[in-house]
């Protein structure tokens, strides 16, 4: 019997430094996570140069944890996952140097990493994955519904023209003077409405699976400034309801049309966003509906982390595709082309 092997994993693609320790593919030892969003918050949203600087700050640190936590050496460490992209190539940068510099005092392999490729396998550390199966990405910087024909393989199906649902929520949280990110509290005001404004669905091209969702943050715009033209009260709760239900709508509805086409076996939710209540429950309840077996992180693996990305890079490690140590971070790298066997 083989023994066990252990995939240390870095991800610093944006705003959370993180390590991760996990076991035979699956079995997350630790998983560190670093936020700096009570840095950002006071920005509106992510400022690069210093989202960089705090990474310099915390990885050691964090990298130190992980193995703590872990209960391993780094003697037992078989290689090292990085995200290689795509990302803020400052705070990419971050992660690669870290990686690269453990591997080759390891002496151990580097496995360069796409970070929705870890979003998308994050669902490996909860359940067993039946292919074909469709994921519905929804991040901050990603809305995309990737066909997985067989394990290791995508193939981008549908994405957003413009803004990402996470960006999307963002920019309305920021029109209503909500606090970021505004995910959470777009959620929560949608939850507690007892009114909705009915806003309108982009539904693109009738045999499209593309997104986007400029039209609908536009017409939040317009619902506020036509209240304060008129000296009336901005109804935040209704206006959230409205918008969240839109996008709800749009992606859930082009998500099981898709996977109905494609003739999949399975519905997988992943990404940031997917910690959103009014979503799960919606996809949960049309899946239910459709007989479509449906998996779902936990809300500690939807956001940014590095045991996904252990779950990702795993897919290489077992079948021995190592990256060189001239590897570059990569902010714009293809799914597609990061696929196995590629």
């Amino acid at each position: 019997m083989s023994r066990p092997y252990h995939l240390l994993a870095i991800e610093t693609s944006c705003d959370e430094t993180s390590v991760a320790v996990v076991r035979d593919g699956s079995d997350v030892l630790s998983n560190v996570v670093s936020s700096q969003i009570d840095t950002h918050r006071r920005f509106g949203g992510v400022v690069p140069e210093i989202a960089s600087r705090k990474h310099v700050e915390s990885i050691t640190v964090i990298l130190e944890e992980a193995i703590r936590e872990a209960g391993v050496t780094l003697e037992e460490i078989d290689a090292v996952a990085v995200t290689e992209g795509p990302g803020l190539v400052g705070a990419l940068l971050v992660g690669v140097v870290a990686a690269k510099s453990l591997a080759l005092a390891l002496n151990v392999p580097l496995i360069g990493t796409h970070h929705i490729a870890g979003h998308i396998y994050a669902n490996r550390l909860i359940g067993t994955i039946e292919y074909p199966a469709l994921a519905l990405v929804v991040s901050g910087g990603h809305t995309e519904l990737v066909l997985l024909r067989e394990e290791g393989r995508f193939e981008i199906v549908g994405r957003t023209r413009d803004d990402a649902v996470g960006e999307a929520y963002d920019k309305v949280a920021r029109a209503l003077s909500l606090p970021y990110p505004g995910g959470p509290h777009i959620d929560r005001l949608a939850h507690e409405a007892d009114e909705e404004i009915e806003l309108p669905r982009a539904w693109l091209e009738p045999d499209s699976y593309d997104f986007s969702f400029s039209g609908l943050k536009s017409a939040v715009l317009a619902e506020i400034n036509r209240a304060n033209m008129k000296g009336e009260p901005i109804r935040a709760k209704a206006l959230a309801r409205g918008f969240q239900m839109s996008v709800i709508d749009v992606v859930t509805t082009k998500a099981l049309r898709a996977a109905a086409e494609f003739g999949v076996r399975q519905l997988l939710l992943c990404g940031g966003v997917a910690a959103n209540r009014g979503l799960r429950e919606r996809l949960a309840a049309m899946c239910a509906e459709a007989g479509l077996p449906l998996l779902v992180p936990p809300l500690r693996l939807c956001t940014d982390n590095a045991a996904m990305i252990a779950a990702a890079a795993d897919l290489k490690w077992r079948r021995g595709e190592f990256t060189p140590l001239d590897m570059k971070a990569e902010p714009q790298l293809s799914l597609e082309a990061w696929s196995v066997g590629i």
